[in-house]
Formats: C-alpha cells, structure tokens, sequence
C-alpha cells in the first residue's frame, strides 16, 4: 500500500497538517503536500477513470506532465474541474472529487466500455457515426454530446478575483531549477534586469532530490545560499508559483501565477495573469521523463521511476512496500537506491538493455538487488491496483512468462525527453539526438526576431545537459549568449554525477509482443490510445504524425501528450519503417500548462467585462440631469433633463438655445489619433479619399475614409500639427477600430514605411463651444485671439485660455460659430466649470447627443452608423467633393471603380419633407410604381436620418433614394408598419442656413 513514511520530506511540515476530503471521505495530509502526495499519504490509489474506456488510473507522476490525476476542486462558487493534483498545493479543508465515472469511482458502469474495446479502436468514431444517416442527429450526436468533456463544468458563478499584471525585463528565465538559478546568478551579476519564475514552490528541481552535490556541499545548501544572493541583488525578481505558458514573438511571454495561499472567496487573486516583455528569453524548464509500454502499464501503481523518487524525497510517500524497477537506462537505478535508503524493498530491476554496466549499476549489486538485463515486463498484474509483475525475455513476443514477483508499485523510466514546448511556441526547432534517444533544440534554428536576431534560447536539461555539471556550464554559457557578453560574468559551479551507460531506444516491451499485449500498452492514458492504436493508424494510411494525432486522439488530452507524443511517434516510426526525424514531431501551442479561464478574462466580466468608459466631465453631468445614452464603450448624455420636462422638451430646448445663444458639448468621446512620421503624409493619403500630404500646419481638413471594398467607414476632421505629425479625429465608437484599421496596414502591408500612431482619446478633454455667442465666451476667458483673422474656419492655434493650456480648433457639426477646445484629461472638469460659470451670462447650458445629431441633420452633414451602413460609399452621399483627383490611389479606390459602384441606379442622398410636417419613421421605406422582379412591391430608397426640428419647426428626414438629386421637388411615398403611406417631398438636404453664413460669423 501507499504510506506516508516515519522520517523525511525535505518539502512538508509534520507540525501542520490540513484536512481535507477526497470523495467526501476524511483525510489528512501536511503543510507542503500537493493534492497528490496527500492523496498517496492516504493510500488513495485510483483517483480517476480514463476517458475512453472508462479504465482505473491513478497518479503516474509528479508535475505538469500528469495525465491521470484530476479531479474536481472545491464546491459551490469555487468549484474548479480538472485540477492537476500533482501541481496544486494543499491546502487546509480542500474539497476533492473524482472525475468521469458514474455512479461511483469504484463501481463505474462506463467500464463496461473495455468489453467493447475490439470495436472502439483508433478511428472508430469516424467509420460508426455515419451510417445510418439518421441516426446521426437522434442517435450519435445526443450519445457524443452526453459523453463529451472530463469533469462537471461549474453550476455557479465564480466568486474568485483574477488580475492582469505586467513586467518587463532584459532577461526572462522560466525555470527555477539549478539551470534557472545559475542563470540568474550569472545575468544579475552582468547588471541585467533579471525575472525569474518557477512553477513550483520550491526552488531547484530534480537535483536535490538525486542527491547532486554542488561546489562541495549538498544541493540544498546551495539553493539556498544561491536564492539568498539572488534577493539581495535589485535587479533581480523571483517568482514561485508561476508558470511560463507562452512565448510569443518579440520577446512576449505570458505566465500565470497561482498563489497557495489565497483563501476562496478573499480579496486576493485566485490567478494572476503577467503580461511579461522581455528582451530575451532563456527557456531552463527541464526534461519530461518518459513511461515505457508494456501490457498493463496504466493500472495504479504504476509510475514514473523520477515520479517515485520525488514523492520520496519531497513528501516522504513510498507508493508501494515493494516496487519493481523497469528501465531502458541507468536513471531508473537512482530511484532504486532512493527506495532502498527509505527502508522499503526493491525485489528486482527489470532492465531491457542487453547489457548494464555503470557506477549506479554496482552502487545496486552491492547492495544485494537482483538486476535481470535483457529482460520486459510481459504484463502488469492487478485492477485498480498492482498486484505484481509477469516477466519474459526482451526479444521475445511475450507468451513465455519467466517469472511472476508479487509487488504494490512498478516504477518505470523510458528516458528523459527535454521540456522543449516554450522553445518550439515562435518557432525553435529541434533535431533528434539518436545516442540520447530525444528531440532536442537545435542551436542552429533559435527563434529570432524581427532583427533577425534569436530571443530564446535553452539552458540544461531543457537544453538536453542531464549531468549537473554539464547544466550549470550551459546555463552561464546560454546566458552569456543571451546578453550578449564577451566574457562569462561568473565561473559556473561545479558538480559532478556518476557516469551513465547508455540509454537503449526501447518503445514497445517486449520487442515482438503479440497483438493481445500490444492492444494493453498505453500510451496516452488520459484518451485511451494504445500502441495498436497506433499501428493501426499506420496501416490505414496516416503516415504523418499530425494525422495519426488526430485519427488516434493521441497527445490531445488535457496533459497535451506531454508523456505520449513521444512514445507515440516513435511506434509510428516502426510501424512506418522510417527513422524517427523523419516521422517528425507534433505542434507544440499555448499554453505549456492550462490556465485558468478566469486569468484569462482578469477584471473583464459582470460589468467590467466591457469597461465603462467616462469623460473627465462624466460627474458632472450626472449630477445635472443628463440621461445617458450608450456609445460604444461610453456614456453621453442624451440630453439633460430638468423638473417636469420630457425628453423630447429637453432635446428642443437644447436645439434652440444653441442656436440662438450659446452650447457647450462634452465631445472628449471623439477619437483622437496621432499619426506620426517621416511617411505620414504618405499613409493617410492612402487612407482618406482625399489629399492629406498637401495640408499646412495650423489647418484642418474634413476626411473620408474607406474600408478596401470601398465603402465608407468613417469621417472626421484631420489637422496637421507639424510637417511629420498629423491629429486624426474619428467617430465616438471609431476610435479603437481605426487605430487598430491603421496599424493593420502598417504592420501587415505597409510595414517599411516610418509612420507611427497613437490613440490619445483619453488623453484629452474636448468641449465644443457653440452658438452665436461662442466667440464671446471665449473672449471673456481670455488671453488668446480667436477673432477671424487669427482663427479662421477649419484651422486651429494653441495657447493658454483663461489660464488653461489648450489647443482651439475652429470646426462646426452643428452649423454654428463654433469652436473645440481641447485640453489635458486632468483639467477638462476644472475648464468646463469655468466655462459654465462665465457663459451663465451668455445664455450658456449643456446639450446632448440628440441635440448634437439633429443640429447636423439640420444642416445635411452625415453620421457614420446613419447615412452608412456598410455599403454606402462616398458617391451616394454627394460627397465625391471629398474625393481626390490628384491621388493615383487611396483605399477603397479600386473597388469604386467596379460595375456596380459606378451604376447610376445606386440611391443617393437627399432631404426628405413630409407634407404634412410629421416625423417620418426612422428606416421607413420609399415605394414606387409596380413589383420587382420578385413579384414583391418596388423599394426606391430609405430613410436614413428623421427627426421633429424645433428650428424649422417641422419633421425632417435624410434619405437614401434612387435618381434622387435628380428628383428634387418630386412627391413619393413612405411605407409604414401599418400599411399607410406618407407623402413626401424630395428636398435638399441642407435644410438650415445653406449659404454658411453662421458658421463664419
């Protein structure tokens, strides 16, 4: 049985313990144990169910790699399915339950799944589900959809916090082992900014746990003595519990930070996502060690011979009273001695090589284990826990059984592979080493940049260096190629392990195992895929290994073939006859380890899963009766209502008093890029249909710009600030999508050209001053001219307003002397207060967003999300004016020119009067004569824009009607929902002051 031992665990505290339950029976574990050395303390073998069969599994190793042993976390709002026992740390009255079986662990009726194995192998599902066809949507889609998924997904909301956190750094390292630590050392001496993280508690890997020594003392005293000059320098950071998930290009890397003692439901985070930039990467994550297949090899109690001297050394748990060794190298032996010097019995090493010959080796035979060379284990005996062992010759197909051992646990060691996913996620390639039986990075394909220069590298065992020595040499020479260093900043330490024999590459035991064995040797536990899975796949036809993945569902469970893929490619190789490069390797992607969906989302749900956004003069408003209408991400005021007043009572009066006296708008919401650089003329010109390289500093232009397809997107008004630097307006919910239209093409098309953007919106406060007395209130603040002369319309000056530094730009949505005066974010409240206690005299109050809209409705200017709804192009609204002549191209041009852009059936823009003065429905339809072609009533054109106007004194609309400027003063009728028509005349669409004389008062 699994027992905690009397002494040891250099990771636990004996003077702490934490309950806990496991399927609702009471256990006990200590201070420092994982979910999985606590369950092993309590002798909980089977922990789970496999997915496909439905066999026992239980904990076959002790880190990320664990394929087997996950289980439900927690209950209610802080319940968490498939958590990685062997990376999750204990913690007091923690809440465990067992997955993917029904109705209990140890009575699972989907087990029946085994009888049918014959039928359900490699590919079976795409060979059943077709036939009958019917069958597919009553029959096989319920069945798969109930099948679906391991674990429960949660039933409540979740009631833990998630945060997003950023870092950036000269040098990343991910990995906390000796390699890690060495290097760190090594960086942070150089004076380079050093992050370092690990994903363990605890620092410094598999050395202390085999026993390495380092510079003359034990591992551990080195660790500590490392770790403890590594905090006493400040430019060095280290991080425990976190997690390297991705690496992608340009040095970004993302992690993800779990803290052991964050306590459910607290204000600390459950998971903290980094968002880390790093100018280089060194990747010192270690080796995966592989299982080997044999009949038998998934039942519980069967482990990873590394994973057994971990839960050993770190946890003091002996997984069995009598464990049997089975290898293809001489690693395996340390966990023999590991074992032998924590009193429990080693019967026998089962070791397939020929031959065995080492220092480990006799380190064993003194001691008395027998040592059976040549020789694989032909079955594992036992059900939901190893009983013993059925031995047979190595070259053999397994019928002749030499020998049965009784035994509790069978740790078994197929090599080490090293952990290369983070190399391989921007492109590290690697090469098969043949001697050492392993893909490895190649130091000739490192990933690079966009300099061309590489940003990740490997160190140690992650690097393929298994003796300590050797890691510690590679970590300070990786690190001095890293920063680029001419000579080593630090001598390494020195270590030195016992020399090794070589390994044999031995994937199947024993080698000619008849099918019966083949069709029992697992290599993905998790997914149920077997060698003869395998091999079956390879006579089908999937001779690439991305294929056989996918036919086979090896390497796709949650472990991401972490212990199979391996395994998995090389039987391929042999079932292929080809070498194992040659089969090549499957596609490493984010992330390394799953993360938290709640890390992922951080802040962003419930109601900041779309952030609110405010002006700085937000307060303001709210707390001066305005009724918010949403935009985009923000909230403006519709209008602002007082006592006893309508809606509609407060639009009106907004209307009419900024016409006739004086309105203030908060525009702070309208997008504001700066495009910047020697090519920026250039780049707009390409994106607006008119010239914008030819505007002067001081000026401003009305633009227009297009998607490809050619249709009209977006508008606003452009000023140039200097020769290389340009100031882009965009519509309120255009500001975000245009940045990033820009950077689109500037990074995927246009990315030789020397332009840079900025999206400032929030940088600045923007407040419109509007109405014949506009000029007035500016005046009275003083200290800049804002005459005529010195401001004309559509150009702009900075200075300082009635104390504020500011920028004025003289530009009109309404049709109105109008200015926009734009300020620092954090000054925009103190100028509007100002503004509103000295144009109190003048007539002055606030409008809103309804006001604003029917203001340049009056006036026949377009809204974008109005008189656009993505497939109107420039043209259609008359506004070809805004159309360059002179340019050879801008976006969209092209696409202007095709046959039906340039049909002179497209509806065009026009004013649109009812007869009888009512507000036509908004979206209302124009009719004409006869049916078309589909026997359905003859549409001719759409409103576009209507509203009541409180200047004319009647409904106004906007409209989109075919040959329309060419029908003014015609009659047509207006369809409505209830069957009636109205009556309207085609007009201009320039209702109010059309010769402009306001707006240049």
């Amino acid at each position: 049985m699994s027992t905690r031992l009397a002494s040891g665990g250099r990771l636990i505290d004996r003077t702490r313990t934490s309950p806990f339950t496991f399927n609702g029976h009471a256990m006990t574990g200590f201070a420092g144990d994982t979910l999985a050395s606590a369950l092993l303390a309590n002798d909980q073998m089977l922990v789970g169910r496999s997915f496909k069969y439905h066999r026992p599994r239980g904990i076959v190793a002790s880190g990320p790699e664990e394929p087997n042993a996950l289980v439900g976390l927690g209950k209610g709002r802080f319940f968490e399915p498939n958590q990685r026992t062997t990376t999750t740390p204990l913690q007091d009255e923690a809440t465990l339950t067992s997955q993917n079986h029904w109705p209990s662990l140890e009575a699972d009726i989907g087990a029946l799944n085994q009888i049918l194995a014959p039928g359900l192998t490699a590919g079976f599902y795409y060979k059943t589900f077709i036939h009958p066809r019917p069958f597919w949507k009553h029959v096989f889609e319920p069945f798969i959809r109930q099948s679906a998924g391991l674990g429960k997904a949660p039933t409540e909301k979740d009631g833990d916090v998630y945060e997003h956190l950023y870092a950036h750094c000269d040098l990343l390292i991910v990995g906390g082992g000796v390699a890690g630590l060495q290097a760190a050392l090594a960086a942070g001496i150089s004076g380079a900014r050093v992050l370092l993280i690990e994903q363990t508690g605890h620092w410094g890997g598999r050395v202390p746990v085999d026993g390495a020594q380092i510079d003359g003392q034990t591992a551990d005293d080195w660790i500590t003595a490392t770790v403890a000059e590594l905090e006493s320098l400040s430019n060095v950071t280290l991080k425990r519990h976190t997690q390297g998930s991705g690496v992608y290009d340009h040095g970004y890397v993302l992690a993800t930070e779990l803290p052991p003692d964050h306590v459910a439901g607290s204000d600390s985070a459950r998971a903290r996502l980094w968002k880390i930039r790093a100018k280089q990467v060194l990747v010192a994550t270690g080796a995966i060690e592989r299982p080997l297949s044999f009949a038998g090899n998934d039942i519980p109690g069967v482990m990873l011979a590394g994973a057994v001297r971990d839960y050993v050394v770190n946890w003091a748990i002996s997984p069995g009273a009598r464990t049997v060794i089975v290898t293809n190298n001489d690693d395996a032996y340390r966990t023999a001695l590991t074992l032998l010097d924590a009193g429990q019995e080693v019967p026998v090493i089962v070791d397939a090589r020929e031959e065995a010959q080492s220092e480990l080796i006799d380190q064993l035979r003194v001691r008395g284990v027998r040592i059976l060379t040549g020789t694989a284990i032909a079955k594992v005996k036992g059900g939901k826990r190893v009983t013993g062992v059925a031995l047979c010759a190595m070259n053999t197909g397994g019928s002749a059984v030499t020998e049965i051992i009784d035994c509790e646990a069978v740790a078994m060691s197929g090599g080490w592979s090293p952990a290369v996913h983070l190399f391989s996620h921007c492109g590290g390639k690697l090469y098969w080493d043949d001697a050492r039986a392993m893909f490895r990075p190649d130091p000739a394909r490192l990933p690079t940049g966009h300099d061309g220069q590489p940003f990740v590298r490997t160190a140690g065992a992650a690097n393929g260096h298994f003796d300590t020595g050797a890691i510690l040499h590679d970590a300070v020479a990786a690190t001095q190629a890293a920063l680029k260093l001419e000579t080593a900043p630090i001598a390494p330490s020195q270590a030195q392990d016992p020399a090794e024999g070589p390994i044999a590459p031995i994937w199947v035991m024993p080698a000619q195992a008849r099918y019966e064995l083949r069709s029992k040797m697992w290599l993905d536990f998790q997914n149920d895929v077997k060698v003869s899975d395998v091999q079956l796949a390879a006579r089908e036809g999937y001779e690439s290994v991305e294929h056989t993945k996918r036919y086979t569902t090896l390497g796709m469970a949650t472990d991401q073939g972490k212990l199979s893929n391996i395994n998995g490619l090389a039987v391929l190789s042999q079932a292929l006859d080809k070498p194992i490069p040659e089969v090549g390797t499957t596609t490493f992607r984010p992330p390394y380890t799953p993360v938290p969906m709640g890390a992922i989302t951080g802040e962003a749900r419930d109601a900041a899963f779309q952030p609110l956004r405010r002006t700085p003069i937000h307060a303001w408003h709210g707390t001066h009766g305005a009724h918010w209408e949403p935009v985009g991400h923000w909230r403006r005021p519709y209008c602002y209502l007082r006592d006893g007043e309508s809606i509609d009572e407060a639009v009106h009066r907004e209307v009419k008093n900024t016409r006739q006296a004086l309105g203030f708008l908060d525009a702070s919401t309208l997008g504001k890029i700066i495009v910047k650089g020697p090519d920026a003329g250039r780049f707009l010109d390409m994106l607006y249909t008119n010239m914008m390289s030819n505007l002067k500093p001081g000026k401003c232009r009305y633009g227009l710009m297009c998607t490809e397809n050619g249709f009209l997107t977006d508008d606003g008004v452009v000023a140039r600030i200097d020769d290389d630097t340009f100031l882009c307006h965009t519509t309120t919910g255009g500001a975000d999508r245009i940045h990033a239209h820009m950077e689109d093409w500037l990074q995927c098309e246009w990315w030789d050209w020397k332009v840079y953007t900025a999206n400032v919106t929030e940088q600045y406060a923007q407040i419109a001053v509007v109405g014949p007395n506009a000029r007035k209130l500016l005046e009275k603040l003083g200290g800049m001219d804002v005459s005529n002369a010195a401001l004309p319309f559509m150009g702009w000056i900075d200075g300082t307003l009635g104390g504020f530094a500011v920028r004025i730009y003289r530009i009109s949505f309404s049709g109105e002397l109008s200015f926009e005066v734009r300020v620092a974010a954090n000054q925009g409240r103190a100028l509007w207060d100002r503004m509103m206690e000295l144009g109190l005299h003048l007539g002055g109050m606030p409008y809103g967003t309804e006001a604003l809209h029917i203001m340049r409705a009056e006036k026949g200017f377009i809204m974008i999300g109005d008189e656009t709804d993505g497939t109107v192009i420039p043209q259609d609204l008359g506004l070809g004016w805004a159309i360059s002549k002179k340019k050879a191209d801008y976006m969209g041009k092209r696409a202007q020119q095709r046959a039906h852009m340039v049909d002179p059936n497209r509806w065009q823009l026009v004013g649109l009067e009812t007869l009888d003065g009512t507000v036509l429905p908004d979206g209302a339809y124009a009719v004409g004569a006869g049916d078309n072609v589909h026997g359905q009533r003859k549409m001719i054109g759409r409103v576009t824009s209507t509203y009541m106007s409180p200047t004319l004194g009647r409904g106004i609309a906007m409209g989109l009607v075919e040959h329309g400027p060419d029908r003014m003063g015609e009659v047509i009728q207006f369809a409505t929902t209830s069957g009636t028509t109205i009556d309207t005349r085609i007009v201009s669409p320039v209702f109010y002051d059309p010769e402009g004389e306001k707006l240049n008062a």
